[in-house]
């Protein structure tokens, strides 16, 4: 039997690992899905944000970081090749950080930046100890 289907008992508490780890999955993933598909439907409010902030090509920027951010969130929520996907993310998130949110003034870019390293945390356990067994990639073996 795997070790992430075991149940845990500690202090009362009792959960299930695999049970745990989609639920992790899911709340990682609704960021980075709804972030994509913002930015994929509004292409060019996101490009020129992006060209406000000194990004070069920002339309094609715009798709790419779209289209990572949907479909890495997608990978995430089925636990498909989740540890690459947990780790393009991860390093995506800690980038769009130094680029974006650096103004410590501005107390909101300093909230996001402290948001954005946490959800880079929770990617980097992810990659680490992998979808868990309710995911395709732990039907996968």
């Amino acid at each position: 039997m795997s070790s992430s289907n075991v149940a845990v008992v500690k202090g009362g508490f009792v959960a299930n690992n695999a049970a745990l780890i989609a639920v992790g999955r899911v709340l990682l993933s609704l960021i980075f899905i709804l972030a994509g598909y913002a930015k994929l439907t509004g292409i060019a409010g996101t490009a020129g944000w992006f060209g406000s902030i000194g990004l070069p090509f920002p339309t094609v920027v715009a798709v790419l970081v779209g289209l990572l951010e949907l479909f890495g969130g997608l990978a995430i929520l089925v636990g498909f090749q989740t540890r690459l996907a947990a780790i393009a993310l991860a390093l995506f998130t800690i980038a769009a950080t130094l680029i974006a949110h650096l103004d410590f003034a501005d107390q909101v870019q300093l909230l996001f930046f402290q948001k954005n390293l946490a959800i880079a945390g929770g990617l980097a356990v992810l990659a680490a100890f992998g979808a868990g067994a309710l995911s395709i990639d732990g039907r996968r073996g």
